[in-house]
């Protein structure tokens, strides 16, 4: 209800609520870019997320992945495992911790990173062509507050 009593138009409706917004909006801009890379490299969404982070990260371990990708640590697990049966993803000894791995692009993993990347920038160049540049930097400084914000609210005891 707004501050007159009356009700909002989208009060109590799944399509006004923000988290499913931007939950439909994320899952409709991955499924977008991963069928432009599905047929050809043949990567599901969490795997071409692994792949997209270790190729910025260079190495780390699947703990600092799952929280590097906001992935479920089963999906990270499962996506790992595709990655190193398909030989694009290697498990190297930890030089921090003999008891942890670190996992890193292969060469084929790198040769098919560099290759997917500039086919995501595109797609996202496509996305935000309908936005003025302010407006696309009005978007992104939105949503990185709201992921800041996310994150703050979860570390804090309600």
């Amino acid at each position: 209800m707004s501050e007159g009593g009356e009700a909002r138009p989208n009060e109590g409706r799944l399509a006004g609520f923000l988290p499913y917004q931007l939950s439909v909006a994320s899952n409709a801009v991955s499924d977008l870019i991963a069928e432009r890379y599905r047929n050809r490299f043949a990567l599901k969404v969490p795997e071409w997320r692994v792949m997209a982070v270790l190729g910025d990260a260079g190495s780390m371990t699947q703990r600092d992945l799952t929280t590097a990708t906001l992935m479920d640590k089963v999906a990270v697990n499962r996506a790992v495992k595709v990655l190193e049966d398909r030989g694009l993803v290697a498990r190297v000894p930890n030089p921090d911790d003999g008891r942890s791995h670190l996992l890193e692009l292969t060469g084929e993993g790198r040769a098919i990173h560099a290759e997917v990347m500039p086919l995501a920038l595109a797609t996202e160049r496509d996305l935000l062509s309908g936005f003025a540049p302010d407006e696309q930097q009005v978007l992104r400084d939105m949503l990185e507050a709201l992921r800041k914000r996310a994150g703050e609210m979860a570390r804090s005891p309600r």
